[in-house]
């Protein structure tokens, strides 16, 4: 039976040279399957705004809205760790805030480590979080919530920004994160900042070099028609299968066939 995956796991995997798997899930039945993959980490991400709400960027999620999500995720009772996102403007008004919200997130939805965006710009934000024993995944590079400054889900990181990136990433390990998510940037860029770091590099359209891979469950599944990224990989496409379910249960409950007697009481 696998046991627990903890901080310290996801630390040594780094150490031994052993790739590091996450996917995102929002619910209780896909983090079930997600967790029965054997994924070593369940991101309950902020792109639940996107891909479960409907939204066109993740700057609408709230706090209410990814506690309800986590604590639908940790009710299937994960054996992957659990890492919360914290959405838009939960750490970005001070580190009394970030304290406060990324507190609730452990306390009240059960996550056993939060993922903050930024990088030297939200170094204070991270040291004060992990100086008070809630480890912290940070996100650098393509930043979804910085969306707008960037004009838009462009790669980061080339030419005279690569600079910059890589101070970001020393700034974030120094602040005590434990692990970064490099998000759209050159794979070279991301191969030389996983060499030069000592946590674990989790790669998102950054190339093969990572010392892990993050996806969206939605998009390798084919349940999300909003965007297709260069960087993702469909898996399945169950679109159509379940479209094709749909529209068998609407023909037959149309022409008496369902329910029958196999699914009526006496």
């Amino acid at each position: 039976m696998k046991k627990k995956t903890t901080i310290p796991d996801i630390l040594k995997m780094k150490q031994n040279g052993q790739r590091i798997t996450v996917l995102t899930a929002y619910d209780y039945p896909f983090a079930r399957l997600v967790d029965d993959g054997g994924v070593d980490i369940i991101l309950v991400g902020d792109s639940a705004g996107v891909v479960f709400a409907g939204h066109d960027t993740t700057l609408p999620v709230t706090m209410d809205e990814m506690l309800y999500h986590v604590r639908a995720v940790k009710r299937a009772g994960p054996k992957a760790l659990v890492v919360a996102d914290m959405p838009f403007m939960s750490c970005q008004t001070g580190i009394e805030d970030a304290c406060r919200n990324c507190g609730r997130m452990i306390k009240e939805g059960g996550a056993e480590a939060v993922k903050i965006e930024g990088g030297s710009n939200m170094a204070h934000v991270i040291r004060a979080v992990s100086s008070i024993d809630i480890p912290v995944m940070a996100h650098i590079g393509l930043t979804p919530q910085s969306v707008h400054r960037m004009g838009g889900y462009k790669v980061q990181g080339r030419n005279e920004q690569a600079e910059r990136i890589m101070d970001d990433a020393y700034a974030v390990q120094h602040a005590g994160a434990f692990a970064v998510v490099l998000e759209g940037i050159p794979a070279s860029l991301a191969a030389e900042i996983s060499a030069e770091l000592s946590i674990p590099t989790i790669g998102i359209g950054a190339g093969p070099s990572c010392d892990g891979q993050v996806l969206v469950i939605h998009d390798i599944l084919g349940l999300c028609e909003k965007y297709s990224p260069k960087f993702v990989k469909r898996y399945a496409d169950l679109a159509p299968i379940i479209s094709a379910a749909v529209e068998q249960y609407v023909a037959e409950v149309r022409n008496g066939e369902f329910p029958t007697e196999e699914h009526s009481f006496s």
